[in-house]
């Protein structure tokens, strides 16, 4: 008999609204991610938002502050969307996963990526959230994001920037996170990787104008 994998299903509040599912994941213990983690980060924006934002992970930054994409990823997020043209009050930004996931190196503490199972346990907070929200947008922000909700099939090579039909929204799309565009930023195709990203919000920007 197969083992049942623990989740943070048990840790869920009988009430789903953005205050009481915040509340409740700061006492997350799903999988074993909490322990090392500051804090749980979950999502920020508006309960009714256009558009729903998913990354992998809080980094270091997010972990200190608790707050999703606050980092120099989200600082770069937040530029790009400015310049495609879509309004940060419509969007929701969170994570698959809830706690940074670390290993120490000296004095810093460098990201690990989540495993399958990791993504897994965590999923739970993820489905309250886009129950919740019910965005019109769904916009995965790399392939751990993808995979996360699209399956493990999924290839953000392949399938960048195609707008999709999901159980999760009208319209869902992944595109790079924007942490990939800043370690290509000074190499080759960096910038290239950088325009496609840009046509990715632009294109959420068209969408979200046709909902006006």
């Amino acid at each position: 008999m197969r083992a049942v994998l623990p989740t943070a299903a048990a840790f869920l509040p009988e009430k789903h609204d953005l205050g009481s599912l915040r509340e409740a994941a700061k006492h997350c213990e799903g999988c074993p991610l909490f322990a090392n983690a500051t804090q749980t980060v979950f999502g920020s924006g508006p309960a009714r938002a256009d558009v729903m934002m998913v990354g992998e992970q809080p980094g270091d930054m997010e972990d200190r502050k608790g707050k999703p994409f606050v980092g120099p990823a989200g600082r770069l997020l937040d530029q790009l969307l400015e310049e495609a043209g879509v309004p940060r009050e419509r969007v929701y930004v969170t994570n698959a996963v809830k706690h940074f996931k670390w290993t120490p190196r000296g004095k810093r503490r460098l990201h690990g990526k989540p495993s399958s199972r990791e993504i897994f346990a965590c999923r739970p907070w993820l489905e309250a959230e886009l129950e919740v929200i019910r965005p019109e947008l769904l916009v995965l922000l790399g392939a751990t994001a993808a995979r996360s909700l699209l399956g493990a099939q999924f290839r953000i090579t392949k399938q960048r920037g195609q707008l999709l039909e999901s159980e999760w929204a009208p319209w869902t799309m992944a595109t790079y996170h924007p942490s990939a565009l800043l370690r290509a930023k000074d190499q080759p195709g960096g910038e290239e990787l950088r325009d496609e990203f840009l046509a990715d919000l632009k294109l959420v920007a068209r969408k979200l104008s046709e909902l006006k």
